[in-house]
């Protein structure tokens, strides 16, 4: 048997089918639209995802035998508000995980509500890109909006609802949105009666590897699929990225350079970190994890990129030489879309510092790869134990694919990394939960311990490792001091 995995990104949806066995058969990407309709504001509109991952199960399924598909497991974008009344209509434009609008909210809750009544709920402080936050935005703005709500779901859980009429929500996916009891893998009634909403408006918890339920006669027509066809709760794409890379069971690191950048750290119990910079999400094998997020990691290349005219990024890096690494003179701040591990601030901005007469865009472009390392380096630092007693990692995202970037990597972070064989990321993941939820596995762990197969290791090298351990001294330093402009350049615009 077959099976499909659905990666619901923030520019794409990727679609790949799955042998039970884990060989890959087809893969297929389709994008839509991104609206930033203000400075810092970010949203999609839902019906994109549906038409275009409706669209990509037919494309996926040109050429094979679509009686052949048993299951289908969707991974996706975290945080993102949808929201839907009576009738099933999406209300507005869906919040995404990368939207900046709720700093306000956000701090009422972290100072007013209180960080420590936050963590003793969720497990989590709040975040300009988490859910709650969000809800309590639309409530303030737009209230004859906020009350026709009916139904609140993520926009994975949206792309469920629509293939299967069922409202849902996975344990991964709904511990970022500041609504649910990490520990207890159920729903808050604290939190959600702090933002005016009544648990029969949240989708029905799954763990992840469940079956949710079986297409509608809609979407088996607009698929090609029959009405048998299984679908599972699914996970957010972290937790759905960690499944497809092996992330599973207990001590074993993920780090992913996608549009944003993360370090996740798998592991059997909850824990409630000190420093709440870090995530404590549950896990889609079951267990939980710890999680920090960067908002902006690939992202500043491709934009970075996009500056130059070009979308050649191998050809960018040829400059960026053995010799040079570890002594770049210019900086980069990574903070494009603001910054959540360790900072929590909606307001931070990128920033390039150090240029002079002789920097060329070579410079530029190896400040920018080294600004996402250091970033990564401060989530890592932020675990406090668990991150400085790590030694190795496995590594996945559009960025692990560049060499150079790897070195980067392994040499700021001063960790091994482990290259996969397949670099699926959560499409894989939610192939292989649908594979689980169906049987052909007795759990995440059996699954990946069968389809996930790493080709390499990139080594740390003792003498850049302490080259770049003097660079992040200094760098570590630039956000602190720039801190308080960045609220008054704000205020300029």
């Amino acid at each position: 048997m077959r099976y499909i995995g659905v990666d619901l990104g923030t520019s794409a949806v990727k679609l790949l089918l799955m042998e039970e066995d884990g060989t890959l058969v087809k893969s297929v990407s389709r994008e839509y639209p991104l609206h930033m309709p203000r400075p810092g504001w970010s949203e999609q509109d839902p019906a994109d995802w549906e038409r275009e991952t409706l669209l990509g199960i037919r494309q996926l399924l040109e050429g094979q035998d679509p009686g052949s598909v048993r299951g289908i497991g969707v991974g996706g974008q975290m945080h993102g508000l949808v929201a839907l009344d009576e009738a099933g209509r999406v209300l507005r434009p869906a919040i995404l995980w990368n939207d900046g609008r709720t700093e306000e909210e956000n701090a009422w809750l972290n100072r007013d509500f209180g960080e420590k009544k936050l963590a003793e709920l969720t497990g989590n402080i709040s975040f300009a890109g988490f859910t709650a936050p969000k809800l309590l935005w639309m409530r303030k703005h737009e209230p004859e909006l906020f009350e026709r709500i009916r139904r609140v779901m993520l926009p994975k859980d949206y792309l469920v609802w629509r293939l299967t009429g069922v409202h849902s929500a996975d344990c991964s996916d709904a511990s970022g949105m500041l609504l649910f009891d990490v520990e207890h893998r159920r729903w808050s009634r604290e939190m959600l009666e702090l933002c005016s909403l009544r648990e029969e408006q949240m989708g029905q918890v799954f763990e992840s590897s469940e079956i949710v339920g079986c297409l509608t006669e809609e979407a088996a027509e607009r698929t090609g699929l029959g009405r048998e066809v299984r679908v599972v709760a699914g996970a957010g794409d972290n937790a759905a990225a960690a499944v497809g890379t092996g992330t599973v069971g207990s001590g074993l690191c993920n780090i992913s350079v996608g549009t944003s950048g993360t370090i996740f750290l798998a592991g059997d119990r909850f824990v409630n970190p000190e420093n709440h910079a870090i995530h404590s999400f549950c896990h889609a094998d079951g267990g939980w994890h710890l999680m920090g997020c960067q908002l902006s990691a690939a992202a500043c290349n491709q934009w970075w990129s996009g500056v130059l005219g070009t979308d050649d990024y191998a050809g960018e890096q040829t400059g960026i030489t053995g010799d040079k690494l570890g002594r770049d003179p210019v900086f980069w701040l990574p903070y494009l879309m603001g910054e959540r591990t360790p900072h929590n601030d909606a307001q931070a901005r990128g920033a390039f510092l150090g240029m002079s007469m002789d920097t060329d865009r070579s410079d530029m472009t190896q400040a920018v790869l080294e600004g996402v390392a250091f970033g990564l380096k401060d989530g890592l630092l932020a675990m406090g134990e668990p991150g400085r007693l790590l030694h190795r990692s496995r590594i996945c995202g559009g960025g692990a694919k560049s060499p150079v970037w790897r070195r980067i990597l392994a040499n700021v972070l001063d960790l091994q990394l482990d290259r996969l064989a397949a670099e699926e990321g959560p499409a894989l993941g939610g192939a292989m939960l649908a594979a689980v939820g169906c049987g052909a596995y007795a759990g995440v762990e059996e699954a990946a311990r069968q389809i996930v197969r790493t080709v390499g290791t990139v080594e740390p090298e003792p003498e850049l490792v302490s080259r770049y351990a003097e660079r992040y001294g200094v760098w570590k330093e630039l956000y602190p001091r720039l801190k308080e402009l960045f609220p008054r350049m704000a205020a300029e615009d």
